[in-house]
Formats: C-alpha cells, structure tokens, sequence
C-alpha cells in the first residue's frame, strides 16, 4: 500500500509545528528513512493571530489564510492534512470546505483519547481563553461522555502569559514552573486528566504526579495513523 502524505497547516506558532514534527517522528516505528511518514509543511507564521480575532476582538479571521495553505497543500500532493493549533480548529469548518481531501480534527481525536483513559471522566482544559470561548471541546468531550473543567479567571489568565511567553521563545524553568500551577489547579478541582489544548503548552516541561494528555501527541499519533493506512486513534 502507498502510504499518503501528510500536509501540515503550520505556523501558529512555528516552534509548535517543529514540535510535532519531532513527535511524527518518535511515533514512527522505523529502520531507515523510507520508513518516515511523508509531510508537507507550510510553516506561515504570518496567519492572522487567534488571539486578535477570538479574545481580543481586534485582529481579522484567519480563515481565509487557513483556506489558501490547505489548497496549496493539496496542491503540492498531500493526502490529508493536520492544524496543529487548538485554537485554529474554530476554522475547521472553513479549511475543510477548501479542500478534496481529509482533514484530521485533533479535537475530535483528543476528546476519543481522553474517553479511553477515563471514561466518563472530568476533562481539565489547559488552554488559551480562546479555547473556552469558542467551547471547543465541549461538544466532542459531551458526545464521548466527558465533562469538561476550564481554568479559574487567575490561571487562564496565567496560562495566557504562559503561552504569549512561549511565542516569545521563553521556555525555561520558571515559565514550566508557571504552567504547571495552573496545572495542579485543575487536579486540585477534580480533573480526572488534564488535556493540554495548546500546542505552545505542549512545548514545556510537566510536573510529575499529573495524569496529562497532549493534544500535539494526539495528533502526531493521528498523522502516523492515517500515512500508514490504519484508521487514526489518537493515543
């Protein structure tokens, strides 16, 4: 079987898309370099931002932006395509609709995997405000039978800082440390797992003790997944 080729709406931010290119490739069982997964990427840091338009009110939609890379994507051969973005999956609708091919929604995979791990369970969201303002996983989380448990005003404004320090190119000790408070915060309310809905939070260190899902990791099992011919599962 041929294996498809994988396009990557990257970009938001570039050190995310690196990133899960480095977990496609830790999640690729491989003995040489034919065995890696084929990805076309189109690293555009020049998106419009999510947080202008979904929290700020200010910037422009990225949709059209998301609309034009698929095409071109789907243009240079990809089979199907990823956004490692949680925030840009507002715009799924809209990058879908541009283009023949699949789409893989990390949301949708993220909320499978959660259901596997704690069936019936509460889901801590860590995530940008724009992630709780748009309810993007409580549909998918609902449907999989999850509740879903979003930060106090405190730590989604920490865990703003947090990500807007990431951009920046700051991940050392002390912004892991930051993260990971708010982290415990939504252990501490009950959070059976904590999802991190933010490929910039995926970036950093995690405390020990945590029972953590990554959305990124999700998704770069899903891109595995799908290359390979196997129906993508997430973790």
């Amino acid at each position: 079987m041929k294996e498809k080729t994988a396009g990557i709406l990257g970009g938001m931010g570039p050190e995310a898309t690196i990133d899960l290119m480095r977990r496609i490739l830790a999640a690729t069982e491989a003995q040489d370099d034919a065995d890696h997964v084929h990805c076309i990427v189109d690293n555009n840091p020049k998106i419009p931002s999510r947080i202008k338009a979904l929290i700020e009110k200010t910037g422009e939609s990225p949709a059209p932006c998301l609309a034009d890379m698929a095409r071109g994507l789907e243009a240079w051969g990809a089979d199907f395509l990823c956004i490692p973005c949680n925030t840009a999956h507002h715009y799924y609708p809209d990058v879908q609709k541009a283009v023949r091919i699949p789409v893989l929604n990390m949301i949708e995979l993220t909320a499978q995997a959660a259901a596997r791990l704690v069936p019936g369970g509460l889901v801590g969201i860590a995530a940008s405000p724009a992630v709780r303002l748009t309810a993007l996983y409580d549909k998918p989380c609902a449907a999989h039978g999850l509740r879903v448990l979003y930060a106090d005003a405190a730590n989604e404004e920490n865990l703003l800082r947090v990500i807007r320090q990431v951009k920046a190119g700051n991940t050392g000790a002390e912004v892991s440390a930051a993260f990971g408070l708010s982290l415990r915060h939504l252990a501490e309310q009950g959070a059976d797992v904590l999802v991190v809905a933010c490929t910039e939070l995926g970036i950093l260190d995690v405390p020990d003790g945590l029972r953590v899902l990554d959305a990124a990791q999700v998704l770069a099992q899903g891109v595995v997944d799908m290359a390979k011919g196997r129906m993508p599962r997430g973790c």
